[in-house]
């Protein structure tokens, strides 16, 4: 008996996973650090990282570390300068036209931050890069890495699943 028992603690039991929270396609991100400010986001599983829509965007140094100042590019915004330490420079591939495959197309470089969001009650930090989406329908974009900082999952199905943002 006492050689049976050893041999089930030996066997590994299955590591029960928490169960990813399902949200919608589109839901509603409160930033805190950027004036509480509410945005309409997408949650967007084929993108990476996540992106804010941001305009006039600056990097400088601060007592020897990267910085950057922005405005938000969003409908509505406030005319309001933001300041953040940069968390470090992405490069995102660009595509260029299928007829024209000997083109050389340098990838774009953007600012990230470690940004806090508020998605339904739950508060993360996630790194979110800075670039100008004012000509999409969704100025905050969340990424896979996002959505996995917040034990997310998305059916595209569905819209809007969240409360209002509530931290």
């Amino acid at each position: 008996m006492k050689s049976l028992l050893a041999l089930l603690s030996l066997i590994a039991l299955p590591v029960m996973a928490a169960e990813p929270t399902l949200y919608g396609r589109y839901e509603y991100i409160a930033l805190p650090e950027i004036g509480g400010e509410v945005l309409k986001a997408k949650m967007d599983t084929g993108a990476l990282t996540a992106s804010l829509s941001a305009k006039d965007i600056e990097t400088f140094k601060r007592d020897g570390e990267d910085w950057v100042r922005f405005r938000l590019a969003t409908k509505d915004a406030s005319d309001k300068v933001y300041e953040h330490k940069i968390a470090r420079i992405s490069k995102i591939k660009t595509r260029s036209e299928e007829d024209d495959e000997e083109e050389v197309v340098a990838p774009t470089k953007r600012p990230v931050v470690d940004l806090e969001l508020c998605l339904g009650d739950v508060k993360r930090t996630v790194e979110v890069n800075l670039t100008d989406r004012s000509n999409f329908n969704y100025p905050l974009l969340i990424g896979a890495k996002a959505l996995r900082e917040f034990g997310a999952a998305v059916n595209p199905a569905r819209r809007f699943t969240a409360d209002k943002p509530d931290c």
